[in-house]
């Protein structure tokens, strides 16, 4: 069975959606969890740390049918496919998957060592293929289903002290277009989004991560960064948000495969 695309009010976009996100304990994982509640959809709440977790969903003040939280470590595959199942069996379906967990660290090429490289692929690249594998089946059975990746701008071009990263985000950005080819003709939609600078401590990650390459002052850093944006600002994490509820949602039933640039103008220059 399709799902219809009419749009619907806004605070109802994903009403009688079960979405489960990843890294929904803290910054943009979190913006998205609070975005799906608003817009009526069950949430379940995935990370590492149950403790922020718990908090997340307290702050969303949702009835107890409405959210869970889900301890979950991506890089574990059989834990992976265990949460899908465990969503099925409590609330029968799993309408979007968004696989926003994800780690980075910067570092020179030649300082990186094999484990950093395997680190960031496990979390950023086999974490969302852990999960699509265990998902896209249910969904396809269906005939209905969205799964979001949050890519990011190191997907889409080249930069220095942070290879490790770009690789695990380019290989998300060209995994997203594979599956999407492969899903289209079943009711799914595979697309990811690649935000720029955001205001999460992945910025301030990225200060700590140059400072401790030859001294850079990591402030300075993300000053000149942000000279190349042309909003002249960091994005804020409800910003990606609101971009993942309309690929979530059915009003986005006709995209698919796409890396959805949100970066303030960034590539443009």
């Amino acid at each position: 069975m399709t799902e219809s695309n009419t749009i619907r009010p806004s605070g109802s976009r994903l009403a009688n959606h079960v979405t489960l996100i990843t890294g929904a304990s803290r910054g943009i994982g979190r913006a998205i969890a609070q975005a799906y509640a608003a817009e009526g959809a069950t949430v379940c709440l995935a990370a590492t740390n149950r403790e922020m977790l718990a908090e997340v969903q307290a702050s969303l003040e949702l009835p107890p049918e409405r959210s869970i939280v889900m301890p979950l470590d991506v890089t574990d595959r059989a834990a992976c496919f265990a949460a899908v199942e465990a969503i099925e069996a409590r609330f029968g379906r799993l309408d979007v998957l968004v696989n926003n967990a994800g780690i980075y660290q910067s570092k020179t090429f030649l300082d990186y060592a094999p484990e950093d490289f395997q680190r960031l692929l496990d979390v950023n690249l086999f974490g969302v293929i852990n999960l699509m594998q265990a998902a896209l089946p249910r969904m396809q059975s269906r005939g209905r289903g969205r799964i979001v990746n949050i890519a990011s701008t190191a997907g889409k071009w080249g930069s220095r002290n942070q290879s490790a990263y770009n690789v695990s985000k380019h290989a998300v950005v060209g995994l997203t277009r594979c599956v999407a080819l492969e899903a289209a003709a079943t009711g799914v939609t595979v697309n990811a989004i690649c935000p720029g600078f955001i205001q999460t401590d992945m910025v301030e990650n990225l200060k700590r991560g140059y400072a401790a390459i030859g001294g850079a002052d990591g402030d300075a850093v993300v000053k000149a960064a942000l000279a190349r944006v042309p909003m002249n600002r960091v994005l804020e994490p409800s910003e990606v948000a609101a971009l993942a509820v309309y690929l979530g949602s059915p009003e986005s039933a006709g995209m698919t495969g796409q890396s959805l640039l949100i970066d303030g103008g960034m590539l443009l220059c």
